[in-house]
């Protein structure tokens, strides 16, 4: 292709998900304070949406057991869009209780995926997201839609665009205007999240896309690519590339949101991000939590700010 004819967007919209899949990965207790201070230094990057916490019952999920404590605590950020992961209607209540003003439903592409994460197939996974968007809507709270292993699954293997549409008509006969296709274990590659796009949006061109992409087999900045050649500029991104599922063996971190941030501002694409002070963050959270998930800005150039050291009682003690 001639590099003259390659038209890109001009801006891109990043949601910060360290504070839930980045935490939600990690073993070790992180203290409720520790996790404020974070967001909060996150906060003066100029990132302007994060999906803050998942409110998850206690024993599926210990590390977010604070989750009504963090998002009281991260209030006063009013610059913030916060989200919330919720599974069900008890969490979305929770959630709205809480401040959280967006829902962010769960739900897998393949019956395996959903059996393992939702204890229940896919179509009556969905069926039991209809009580949470009626809560959400009594209470003026938004709400969008995710689709987990939506290009591969650690149980069934690849996962064709034919598979999509059916769970994606549903969610828009839902009220659904928002979803986010997740590549939970780094199982796409560029081919298929380009051609896999351009049937999607044009099967659905009311729908806002968003990519959420794990970067395991190395290709998350790559399948990045490819979504803003389909003109997507949605992108969920975790601070020194954390994360993990628990419930999708062999998933790695997130992408790193440094390291998205230097790849889109080389290509001229705006995203209203400080990216130093997002690399000067990303140093400050991997010394708290004890490592980063692969994050190749800290590696190129990892930051010493001593102002910016977390203290003895924020860092996590390992066992």
């Amino acid at each position: 292709m001639n590099a003259q004819n390659l038209v890109l967007p001009s801006k891109a919209v990043m949601c910060e998900v360290a504070p839930r899949d980045g935490f939600q990965a990690e073993r070790e207790w992180i203290p409720t304070d520790a996790k404020v201070n974070i967001i909060r230094e996150l906060a003066k990057t100029g990132i302007q949406s994060m999906e803050v916490t998942s409110f998850v019952h206690p024993q599926a999920i210990p590390q977010l057991r604070d989750a009504e404590k963090v998002v009281r605590q991260v209030q006063d950020l009013e610059d913030l869009k916060f989200r919330a992961l919720v599974p069900n209607e008890k969490g979305a209540q929770r959630a709205i209780d809480s401040g959280i003003k967006k829902l962010k439903l769960m739900l897998s592409a393949t019956d395996s995926h959903s059996m393992s994460n939702a204890n229940a197939k896919v179509a009556d996974a969905q069926n039991k997201l209809e009580p949470i968007i009626e809560t959400a809507h009594k209470q003026d709270v938004k709400v969008g839609g995710s689709l987990s292993v939506a290009f591969g699954c650690p149980y069934e293997g690849k996962v064709h665009v034919e598979q999509l549409i059916p769970i994606i008509k549903r969610y828009e006969t839902m009220g659904i205007t928002e979803i986010s296709l997740a590549d939970t274990t780094g199982m796409a590659n560029p081919k298929q999240v380009y051609e896999s796009l351009g049937v999607l949006k044009q099967e659905f061109p009311t729908i806002t896309f968003s990519m959420h992409f794990h970067n395991t087999r190395g290709m998350a900045l790559a399948n990045t690519f490819s979504a803003l050649q389909q003109g997507v500029i949605h992108f969920d991104s975790s601070i020194a590339g954390l994360g993990g599922c628990p419930y999708a063996p062999g998933a790695s971190g997130n992408i790193a949101s440094e390291d998205l941030v230097h790849f889109l501002h080389e290509m001229g694409i705006e995203t209203g991000i400080d990216l130093q002070a997002l690399i000067h963050t990303a140093d400050y959270t991997k010394q708290v939590i004890g490592h980063d998930g692969g994050s190749y800005m800290l590696q190129a150039g990892p930051c010493s700010l001593l102002s910016n050291k977390p203290t003895s009682q924020e860092k996590i003690i390992k066992k």
